[in-house]
């Protein structure tokens, strides 16, 4: 290609960001003028202010420049937010996209009217914005007198979202032509998975992407705290502000691509807990007291040591000649492995259960339809097949259903006890479903289709966890490694410039060992290790969608690992040095 192609595509390009963040500024809740004049023409004064700010104090340059930078970040914020806004929108309904087209479906089969469907889906506040986009088709019908195929069309050219613009403009044309909303949706459920699909396995290789990125960004971070460490001892600046300006940065980074991989990550929780039900799961909450009551126990055991009272650390960990500083990071975290070894266990569970609910749903759905019988009688001769892990649930919800307990009650609590997010909604649509008139046969298939492909996608979901998993160990060991060994031949130049004598050889004009605070030095890479700790836990967990109390077995895991390998380094350094 050509340099004039080139331009002439960077050019085409950057008019199509124009214009489509023009555009966004009409999505925005608020009128274009009222954001102008309350948001983006305040972020311009202080941009100007702030330039003015940083020509008229009498500072450093160092000090002058982030001043309009800071001013150029809002007001670049204030011009971007509305196509944010409009992006953020977009993923939120491609989100939901999936269960509600398959709650649409569920709902079609039953002998409801079909605005009735609409609005059912319209009151569902967790489907959260495509609950708002199909309120607004219900509005257009029943405010302003639409019809629904006419009402879908109009809404189609403004949602943010392609796949479901597409699916508002074919339905509205089918229904214009006279085509049942039932056989619709089942002839779509093919282009609806597909959609799904292409939708999920996209936000994965985003997040491949991301992981190449995030791992260049931190190596380079990794290079420039090093090289902060080295560089003061020929320099003579303070080495303390180098390396605690560079953490800052290390952070900002890392802080950046959590948020940025946990908003690209696909949404599929895996846990359900109902708000009226969190505080029954006592093993659960045992767990989480044990380890935040054991972490804090041996934080004021450390610390009363620090002051005298008590043997401290030292006195528990006795068969050490000399504590290392690194273990009193490690030490104190480490009760919370408690917690993410029985949350982990229980996410487990969870999944044994999704794999087996598509086999329950189908064959009760069948078992249903061919007896013409009731899912209490059903239950009585399909709870003694082998369904694993869900075994134990279905023998309740059959027991629950035996002694008249309302189908309501029992298959809400099949749901609590099972814990699955996945569980919670299909079960409630088949009920739904089974009360409104629906087939049985054709609910429990719908489900179970749908729900295998959501199992499918999960295993490619937790095939990048593994990856990512590697990758971030695999960063923390590393980094860990190159921090302590430019810190150890810092120390080793500063030990050496401390032997040699004055009539030996003036060694401080070369270096300037007299500048560093090795101690301080030290705390701050151990700060370092412990919040690279954190939010690598958090990033896995976000990628792999389970509950974020599991992430503190790696949380955990990766601390040791970056203080045992800052304890490595050491004593490996130490130990050349003695040859």
């Amino acid at each position: 290609m050509s340099s004039a192609q080139k331009i002439t595509s960077q050019i085409n390009t950057a008019l199509s960001f124009l214009g489509d963040l023009l555009a966004s500024y009409d999505k925005l809740e608020i009128s274009k003028r009222r954001y102008v004049l309350l948001f983006l023409f305040p972020s311009l004064l202080f941009f100007i202010g702030s330039v003015a700010l940083a020509v008229v104090l009498p500072v450093p340059l160092a000090i002058q420049l982030p001043i309009p930078l800071l001013g150029l970040l809002i007001f670049t914020s204030a011009v971007i937010y509305p196509k944010i806004y409009v992006s953020q929108r977009r993923i939120q309904i491609e989100n939901q996209y999936h269960l509600v087209m398959t709650h649409m479906t569920v709902l079609s089969t039953t002998n409801i009217d079909r605005m009735e469907v609409f609005r059912t889906l319209a009151r569902e506040e967790e489907y959260g914005v495509l609950a708002e986009e199909i309120g607004r088709v219900v509005h257009l019908v029943d405010t302003w007198n639409q019809s629904l195929d006419d009402a879908l069309r109009r809404r189609a050219q403004e949602v943010p979202s392609k796949a479901l613009a597409d699916f508002f403009e074919r339905l509205g044309y089918t229904l214009g032509a006279g085509q049942e909303l039932r056989e619709f949706l089942f002839n779509e459920q093919e282009v609806m998975i597909e959609n799904y699909i292409t939708i999920y396995e996209g936000a994965l290789r985003n997040l491949e992407v991301m992981k190449e990125l995030y791992m260049s960004m931190i190596l380079s971070m990794t290079f420039a705290l090093v090289f902060a460490i080295v560089l003061p001892i020929l320099t003579g600046v303070n080495p303390t502000l180098t390396v605690a300006g560079v953490i800052t940065m290390f952070v900002f980074v890392q802080t950046g691509f959590f948020f940025v991989i946990r908003t690209m990550s696909p949404y599929d929780p895996v846990w359900y807990f109902p708000e009226n039900r969190f505080y029954d799961n006592r093993g659960l909450w045992g767990s989480l007291f044990i380890g935040a009551f054991g972490s804090m126990a041996l934080i004021i055991f450390m610390g009363l040591g620090f002051v005298g009272i008590g043997p401290g650390l030292p006195g528990l960990l006795f068969f050490l000649d000399s504590v290392p500083l690194p273990l009193y990071i490690a030490v104190p975290v480490t009760p919370l492995l408690v917690t993410g070894i029985v949350m982990r266990r229980e996410e487990r569970l969870i999944h044994e259960r999704d794999d087996q609910f598509p086999s329950f749903i189908r064959a009760l759905g069948a078992a249903e339809t061919a007896k013409q019988s009731t899912t209490s009688n059903v239950l009585e001769t399909l709870r003694t097949k082998d369904f694993g892990g869900l075994t134990p649930g279905i023998n309740r919800l059959y027991r629950r259903l035996k002694i008249r307990l309302s189908p309501d009650q029992a298959w809400s609590e099949f749901s609590t006890e099972s814990k699955s997010y996945l569980m919670q909604k299909f079960s409630e649509m088949y009920l739904v479903g089974r009360q409104m008139g629906g087939s049985p046969k054709q609910l429990g298939e719908l489900i179970s289709r749908n729900m295998n492909t959501v199992n499918q996608l999960r295993l490619q979901r937790k095939q990048a966890t593994t990856t990512l998993i590697g990758l971030l160990y695999g960063i923390t060991a590393a980094a860990t490694f190159a921090f302590f060994i430019g810190l150890e031949v810092v120390n080793i130049l500063k030990e050496l410039s401390s032997d040699l004598t004055a009539e030996q050889f003036d060694f401080g004009r070369i270096i300037y060992a007299g500048v560093y605070d090795i101690p301080v030095i030290e705390y701050l890479l151990l700060l370092v290790i412990l919040f690279n700790a954190a939010l690598s836990a958090l990033m896995i967990r976000s990628i792999d969608g389970g509950n974020k109390a599991t992430a503190y077995i790696h949380f955990v895991l990766m601390t040791w690992l970056g203080c045992l390998t800052a304890i490595g380094t050491r004593i490996v350094v130490d130990a050349i040095l003695s040859i």
